[in-house]
């Protein structure tokens, strides 16, 4: 007689260190495997049901220095619901936000970490994007490091995905001007004609990035959001006006370079007296109430609108994780692994 709880658990997990751009050879679906629904006694773990994964560039950056050995299952952000719960926080049937497997089930041995979900009416999708882990990013980047002003003059790079969709927004509601960049001439009219963005240029068909800049900002920058590096960053840093503010989040023009590019205007942060930091958005989630409060009264009044790219099937991520880094995605990239 077959155990009634023991499930079939198809995984991606990662075949190889990282050497240069990310290919679907890398990623191995592993469909042999089985799960216990079921927890030792007095463990306060809780066993979850994947329903959705985000596809992020950082899920898979692993060196050969890395400490984490091959054939380990990707990890990242994704929306679950509660099966088997040992801790007094969590019950059966929970949907819950936070760090999970691509797998079809998981075991988290610290459900502190995750968060109950509070607007179930809401799509569960937008929790891997707009109330998820990007949501929290633009929101922290855009008000808590850069501390906008209205009429100030905002830059947005890979505007059109999960973040910097959600940053342009956020600046046309604080009253700023907004431009962005992207890697197709659809996603340049998105940016304009879906998300409100003042303008926006399309970076491949630009063949000196700060001339596009000077063009798009007469009077320069006040707040760069930096998703992408290299030489848009030393464009940018000959357009910052003084005082100017850069949060950065991330850089994938990098990750998957042998050798990073080298940035040459970096004495512009000193003589335009800027303030650049990088953040873990990670360091941050104690104010997710907080950012919660905030968005989902625009999302319901439809003020923010947000596009999400989805692949259905967890055999679909390494599809979806490699086309982040050829611009394939339109909006935010995430994987359905079961609606419920």
């Amino acid at each position: 007689m077959v155990d009634v709880q023991v499930r079939t658990n198809k995984k991606v997990v990662q075949k190889c260190y990282l050497s240069g751009p990310a290919k679907e050879s890398d990623f191995e679906v592993v469909v042999s495997d089985t799960v216990q629904l079921a927890l030792p006694t007095g463990s306060t773990a809780v066993i979850v049901k994947n329903l959705y994964i985000s596809i992020d560039p950082w899920n898979f950056s692993m060196k050969k220095d890395d400490s984490t050995l091959p054939l380990s299952v990707i990890t990242g952000y994704g929306v679950a619901k509660v099966v088997v719960s040992g801790h007094k926080d969590f019950e059966e049937g929970d949907l819950v936000l936070g760090i999970t497997g691509w797998e079809e089930y998981s075991l988290i041995s610290d459900p502190n970490s995750l968060i109950k979900i509070n607007y179930p009416d809401l799509p569960l999708s937008y929790y891997t994007g707009i109330l998820g882990m990007p949501g929290m990013t633009a929101y922290i980047g855009f008000y808590e490091i850069c501390a906008p002003k209205k009429g100030e003059f905002v830059f947005v790079s890979a505007a059109s995905g999960a973040v910097g969709q959600l940053v342009g927004q956020f600046a046309k509601l604080t009253g700023c001007y907004v431009v962005g960049s992207a890697s197709s001439d659809e996603k340049v009219n998105i940016l304009k004609e879906k998300f409100g963005f003042d303008d926006a240029f399309n970076y491949k068909k630009e063949q000196d990035l700060n001339a596009a800049l000077k063009r798009c900002f007469p009077e320069g920058i006040d707040i760069y959001f930096e998703n992408v590096g290299g030489a848009m960053l030393d464009a940018v840093l000959l357009n910052m006006r003084l005082s100017g503010r850069i949060a950065a989040c991330g850089m994938i023009s990098q990750y998957n370079l042998e050798k990073h590019e080298g940035v040459h205007n970096l004495l512009n942060i000193v003589t335009r007296k800027l303030r650049m930091e990088g953040f873990f958005v990670s360091d941050h989630f104690s104010k997710y109430r907080k950012f919660e409060e905030m968005v989902v009264p625009h999302i319901k009044s439809g003020e923010i609108t947000y596009v999400e790219d989805i692949a259905e099937g967890l055999e679909s991520a390494p599809t979806a994780f490699v086309g982040l880094f050829k611009g394939k995605n339109v909006g935010k990239q995430l994987v359905v692994i079961a609606r419920e």
